[in-house]
């Protein structure tokens, strides 16, 4: 499938790219850490479960013509995260994620990258206007999703949680 997305973005600070099979080992930093798996996975997960998480990003990228991408420091070139678009079966729609690996946590990039995200939309995807689906006590993506401009859309359960679903719209400008 033709992608309907660019395959790369950058902001001022990052690049943002198609996931690749081989950048499991980065993103491992993220998967296998407890604090960042504790609203998604529950758990840290293993190599083997990251290896299939990051397949599944590059097939998603293949299936839907878009994505979450691997977020990298410009200067450095160090994967910080993912963010981008993502619409997994069970989800009620595409969404805007993020997770960024701890180490780079509080330094704004995952602000940075969903901006330029946001930024993209209009041009390539024009009537889409994601949501981002949030554990109702994950505090700091809820912080960070008000930050971008989305609402709060609705209050639901999900896999026997309680999420809140925030909606990113496109701005009047």
């Amino acid at each position: 499938m033709t992608h309907k997305i660019p395959e790369s973005l950058e902001s001022a600070r990052l690049v943002l790219t198609v996931p690749q099979a081989e950048d499991w080992l980065a993103l491992h930093a993220y998967y296998s850490d407890a604090e960042c798996a504790r609203y998604t996975f529950q758990q840290p997960l293993p190599e083997s479960e990251t290896q299939r998480v990051v397949g599944s990003l590059v097939r998603h990228w293949d299936r839907k013509g878009y994505g979450p991408y691997v977020v990298r420091e410009k200067q450095s070139a160090s994967v910080v995260g993912l963010v981008g678009l993502w619409f997994p079966s069970e989800w009620p729609e595409t969404e805007i994620k993020w997770a960024i690996i701890r180490e780079h946590w509080g330094k704004g990039y995952a602000s940075e990258a969903a901006r330029a995200v946001q930024a993209m939309l209009p041009r390539y995807l024009p009537d889409m206007q994601p949501i981002s689906l949030i554990d109702a006590e994950n505090s700091r993506s809820i912080a960070l999703a008000t930050a971008l401009g989305a609402e709060l859309e609705k209050e639901l359960v999900f896999r026997n949680a309680p999420f809140h679903m925030y909606r990113h719209r496109r701005s009047a400008a």
